[in-house]
């Protein structure tokens, strides 16, 4: 390989590793912030935090790398054009694409990288998450009783003090509702004055022991309304009495991953285009039973025995084979009007309970057919953005590099600033594309393509403009050019 190569890639993978470290701290904190009210008061294990963001940082990896990607190119190329070292390749007779051209060869190797990740790694990324952030939710807070405010985390209780002492353990003033009893949730109330807060080894049962306390118990007879008649009342005064509180579900418990399988943000390639498939003839049986039930009519009949509709026309059923059976119109509000009113009343009540019947079992066919639609386009969706990333990553160095060559001003300031705005109309177009395939307003392989479409030009345009020393963004020509308007504007006028 050349010097000049190995230079070229010398400036580019320093801001590349930088930029996307960077990036991918940004946007996992973004997440974290996202879900803090569900990590927060769990009593967490720190593996199972550092196993979070580790597949949280997994996900954000098809945001981070393309922006990295376009800063770096950004910077790179700026801090050639700014130390001149792009002017003097260009006075040897150097192009702008030979240059470029170890650049393009890894841009395309990353590319291909990234394809591999968003197949393989990335479903098992998210499928990990999914799970895990469920089993985070479904888990309940630490036991932590704050004073004057009841707490209601443990199942069928109430607790209530006024105050407790600094290391937790005891507590003063207490107020304890059982909720046990469905038929009266508020019949059981012990209150104490003082008592100390325990947990047992294995973490299952809160062990409270209270000191000075009375409890009230209002025991009904059945589940009818209390009155005098019906219920007993009991109260019983106590110096120290031991409650012995389950604490069922506090523990973190894993929820099985084959759950959320089904998504197709968990499916590779393959998985999806086999699933989609699948979901495609379970739409066509839907149509098949669905197409029956629309066509067929309630109002009207085949000709039967017991049923006739109209009078036969006699020279027509007199022809040769293939008969065509033919009636005269009837007039439907003089047939029914010449039924009795007990007579119309049946009649009505039968044509009102088969209509209901139809529209209740075509709802019901629209309805699964809509769910298996709405996976369909969640298939199509995942399966256009396995190729978006690497796309993605290509056209945001052919942003990016000409760009850099363009302005010629490297660091973190200029670079930053066009790399944000260009990411965020990326961002834009794509969150766009994406809610409208969703909602099916746009087909899915045109909504999701919708970014890379519209900044795919930008990128070839940047890149003529660079290879042939366009000054588009070189703010000296544009006062150079208003300059010399102005001063043409100016003998104008003298004359």
């Amino acid at each position: 390989m050349k010097k000049l190569h190995i230079f070229i890639l010398k400036s580019y993978l320093g801001p590349l590793v930088m930029t996307f470290f960077i990036s991918l701290f940004i946007l996992v904190m973004q997440i974290l912030w996202r879900y803090v009210d569900d990590l927060v008061g769990k009593g967490l294990e720190v593996s199972v935090l550092i196993e979070l963001l580790f597949y949280a940082s997994l996900q954000v990896i098809p945001m981070a790398l393309p922006l990295a990607i376009l800063l770096a190119s950004l910077m790179a190329f700026g801090n050639l054009g700014e130390n001149y070292e792009l002017t003097a390749l260009k006075s040897a007779g150097i192009s702008l694409q030979r240059i470029m051209a170890p650049l393009i060869i890894f841009s395309v190797i990353i590319s291909f990288g990234a394809f591999k990740f968003s197949n393989n790694v990335l479903p098992v990324a998210n499928l990990k998450f999914t799970s895990l952030m469920w089993s985070v939710r479904q888990s309940r807070p630490e036991f932590d009783i704050k004073e004057k405010i009841f707490y209601d985390g443990l199942e069928n209780f109430s607790i209530k003090i006024d105050h407790k002492s600094k290391n937790g353990e005891m507590l003063y003033d207490i107020m304890i509702y059982d909720h046990r009893n469905e038929m009266a949730g508020n019949s059981n109330v012990t209150i104490a004055d003082s008592g100390k807060l325990q947990f047992t080894e294995d973490n299952k049962y809160l062990k409270l022991t209270l000191f000075d306390g009375v409890q009230y118990n209002e025991e009904a007879d059945d589940g009818r309304k209390r009155n005098k008649n019906n219920y007993q009342f009991r109260e019983d005064h106590f110096k120290q009495q031991v409650a012995m509180i389950p604490l069922q579900g506090m523990e973190f418990n894993r929820m099985d991953e084959s759950n959320f399988s089904s998504y197709g943000k968990m499916k590779n390639l393959e998985q999806i285009s086999h699933d989609t498939d699948s979901l495609l003839e379970i739409r066509q049986k839907h149509i098949a039973k669905l197409k029956p039930q629309m066509e067929k009519s309630y109002f009207i009949q085949r000709k039967t025995e017991n049923n006739r509709i109209g009078q036969k026309n006699d020279s027509i059923a007199s022809t040769p084979e293939p008969q065509i059976e033919t009636y005269e119109a009837v007039n439907v509000d003089s047939v029914f009007d010449s039924f009795g009113a007990e007579k119309k009343v049946m009649i009505l009540s039968n044509a009102i309970r088969r209509s209901r019947d139809a529209k209740t079992k075509i709802d019901d066919q629209l309805n699964s057919m809509g769910r298996v639609n709405y996976h369909i386009v969640r298939h199509k969706i995942e399966w256009h953005r396995k190729f978006t990333l690497s796309i993605a990553c290509l056209i945001f160095f052919f942003i990016g590099a000409p760009l850099g060559a363009i302005i010629r001003k490297g660091g973190l300031g200029m670079p930053v600033v066009i790399s944000v705005v260009f990411f965020i109309i990326y961002y834009i177009i794509d969150t766009f594309g994406y809610n409208v395939s969703k909602k099916e307003v746009w087909p899915p392989h045109f909504g999701i393509w919708l970014s890379s479409v519209v900044l795919f030009p930008i990128g070839v345009f940047l890149t003529y403009k660079a290879a042939t020393d366009s000054a588009i963004l070189n703010s000296d020509a544009y006062l150079i050019f208003f300059q010399k308007l102005f001063k043409k504007f100016k003998r104008n006028k003298k004359k």
